[in-house]
């Protein structure tokens, strides 16, 4: 099984082969044909993604927060995967767990940021109180960028990793309760 040192960024790598751990790439998500390489991404809060093209037999693991969502890692796994072989036309994309909207409390200059970029990001926000802070869909922004990038489907089995303690770890959880570290789920898709 092969993941990556994440850094929240979009950059995709293709691999035919284990690394050392010393030697992963800093990237946040892993595309392989190769069969038997498992390709994993970790997440505390963050989206998984995980793409298959089952025809071209070629796969790809993503670790998608808000950072790599925004600057394109699903559309840089796609790429990599397209240049494998893959057709978007036959990629299938799954999204994992995450934080959900209702624990995704963001500050003003975040969502500034979206709104910015495209004013149309404004449905991926809302205020559980008009003069509260604004709460961010990272898993409805995540699929929309799937479903953007015109792949075959996209599926979401995303509960929320912050309220549900007792199935997964959340970074936001942990750092609330003061405590000093988190745990990591893993998503992760192999070619047999």
């Amino acid at each position: 099984m092969l993941t990556l040192y994440q850094i929240h960024s979009a950059i995709a790598v293709v691999v035919d082969g284990a690394l050392p751990r010393e030697a992963l790439p800093k990237a946040d998500a892993l595309v392989t044909r190769t069969p038997g390489l498992v390709v994993g991404a970790l997440a505390a809060d963050c989206a998984p993604v995980l793409l298959a093209d089952p025809e071209a037999r070629v796969v790809a693991a993503a670790h998608a927060g808000w950072r790599g969502a925004f600057s394109g890692v699903v559309e840089a796994a796609i790429l990599a995967m397209e240049g494998l072989g893959a057709a978007r036309s036959r990629i299938r994309a799954a999204v994992g767990p995450c934080i959900g909207q209702t624990a995704y409390e963001v500050g003003p200059e975040f969502e500034a940021t979206f709104l910015e970029s495209d004013p149309g990001n404004a449905r991926y926000f809302f205020r559980p109180d008009p003069a509260g802070r604004p709460h961010f869909d990272l898993p409805a922004f995540v699929e929309s960028r799937l479903i953007a990038a015109r792949i075959a489907t996209v599926e979401r089995q995303t509960p929320c990793t912050f309220n549900d303690d007792s199935r997964f770890f959340s970074f936001r959880r942990t750092t609330k309760a003061k405590q000093p570290d988190y745990g990591r789920q893993i998503s992760a898709i192999v070619v047999s």
